[in-house]
């Protein structure tokens, strides 16, 4: 049973730890971000996170810390908070991708008991993401219990002139309208129609996890809110909560 769907960026800076207490700049989003995360925890406390991977990779583990990003912050997908780190000889450190680091994070700043990563690759088709999102909404109907989804990745990253995808690009700002346009009013279509060159030259991260769940939701009427659609950094980031009609 579905109980809701959360998008989020793919952000390091979201972690208070990694930004620092100067980086006022990600406050606003950071926000977002977490109420966004306790509302889903308040739906169902099991969530299955979407999020991309680099190409090849289809399993990540349950533990991965943010040392990658400059500090090593723990994070564990299984709820086993407390228990001790990442074993140090496992592969498992660091090897969570930044995607369900961020997943692993927000589930343990919001509460819920645990998140079932489903990786899917940065270069998938769109005919396989709507495959994988098939498969899910299966999986998901499958459920007695309330099952959230949590979709995390990012838009453009050429949305000003410091953006770290070269500076701003109108291309960019315009895909950028439409995948804000598209999350924040639960278009469906549009987000399975993002073309995947054109996502991968503006940099947007979010385009094949963005269609897996365009699929999962395909046959599902919901209401969508929009609550932070911003690029404080030069990328696009994007909060936004779905819930079934």
């Amino acid at each position: 049973m579905l109980a809701s769907v959360v998008f989020v960026p793919s952000a390091p800076l979201l972690v208070p730890a990694l930004a620092g207490p100067r980086a006022v700049d990600t406050e606003e989003v950071r926000a977002a971000t977490l109420a966004a995360g306790r509302d889903l925890a308040a739906d169902a406390s099991t969530w299955i996170a979407i999020g991309a991977t680099d190409s090849g990779i289809d399993q990540v583990g349950s533990a991965g810390t943010f040392l990658p990003f400059g500090v090593d912050v723990p994070v564990f997908l299984d709820g086993s908070d407390g228990d001790g780190r990442p074993d140090e000889q496992s592969p498992l450190r660091p090897g969570l991708p930044l995607s369900f680091l961020i997943a692993g994070w927000l589930r343990a700043e919001s509460g819920a008991a645990a998140v079932r990563p489903v990786p899917v690759s940065s270069t998938a088709t769109a005919t396989e993401c709507a495959q994988l999102g098939t498969q899910l909404a299966a999986r998901v109907d499958g459920h007695r219990e309330p099952v959230g989804i949590l979709v995390v990745g990012d838009g453009a990253t050429s949305l000003s002139a410091r953006a770290p995808g070269g500076g701003m690009r109108e291309s960019g700002a315009r895909l950028q309208q439409v995948i804000d346009a598209a999350i924040g009013s639960a278009d469906v279509a549009a987000l399975a129609g993002l073309d995947p060159d054109e996502c991968a030259t503006e940099g947007v991260s979010g385009r094949a996890a963005w269609q897996v769940v365009s699929a999962l939701c395909a046959d599902r009427p919901m209401r969508p809110e929009l609550r932070y659609a911003r690029a404080p950094f030069g990328v696009g980031y994007v909060v936004a909560v779905w819930t079934p009609r």
